[in-house]
């Protein structure tokens, strides 16, 4: 690895496919503040307009906001003029409640799209790039513990090295409770947090 070793957390707030923890997205926030971390999420406007303080929250903190789409639909099931009406209601309703404007940062919602030239073309289109990701710690699923989920992806990021982009989640009770175990284990490694923009290259 070399001397400078950079990683991007990065959480997506959604409504999952499946219940979720109420309070975890607070939770996730609290620790980060507490231990002076900044980090980059990617909103979903129908979670943010369930959850405007939150969302609000997350950019007063200093957190980079990106645009998670409106429905959180695969983007390669819409047509083009379908991806410019979610991603862009998306956006102008992010900025309005979070207030900030999300672009250029955008992350396909279940990473689908990410490598089709069709869809890329229409978010480069709307003044969007989307970010993909190096490590995930399959943090969605419910088996995963929090040690689980900490161990990998510390050690995820460990192997990629500097600029690892680490996705994780806001609604799981697991995530939340391996924030501590997530820093602690990228302090060893002598790892700086940083938001995707700080970046060179992204996923």
């Amino acid at each position: 690895m070399s001397e400078r070793f950079r990683t991007a957390l990065t959480f997506d707030a959604e409504h999952p496919d499946r219940p979720g923890s109420p309070g975890a997205a607070e939770r996730i926030l609290d620790v980060l503040e507490e231990a002076g971390a900044r980090a980059t999420f990617f909103l979903q406007s129908r979670w943010a307009m369930a959850n405007p303080d939150l969302a609000r929250r997350i950019a007063d903190a200093g957190h980079l906001v990106g645009n998670h789409s409106t429905y959180h639909a695969r983007m390669t099931l819409f047509s083009d003029d379908g991806i410019r009406v979610d991603v862009r209601r998306a956006g102008d309703t992010i900025a309005e409640l979070a207030g900030v404007d999300p672009r250029p940062w955008f992350r396909c919602p279940f990473g689908d799209g990410h490598d089709d030239r069709r869809v890329l073309d229409v978010l480069e289109e709307l003044g969007y790039a989307n970010v993909h990701w190096h490590v995930e710690s399959e943090d969605w699923e419910p088996w995963r513990t929090p040690a689980e989920i900490g161990q990998a992806s510390v050690e995820g990021a460990i192997q990629h090295g500097d600029g690892a982009v680490v996705l994780l989640h806001t609604w799981t009770r697991a995530t939340a409770a391996a924030m501590p175990i997530v820093l602690e284990g990228f302090e060893r490694a002598k790892a700086s947090f940083v938001t995707i923009d700080e970046l060179e290259e992204l996923p």
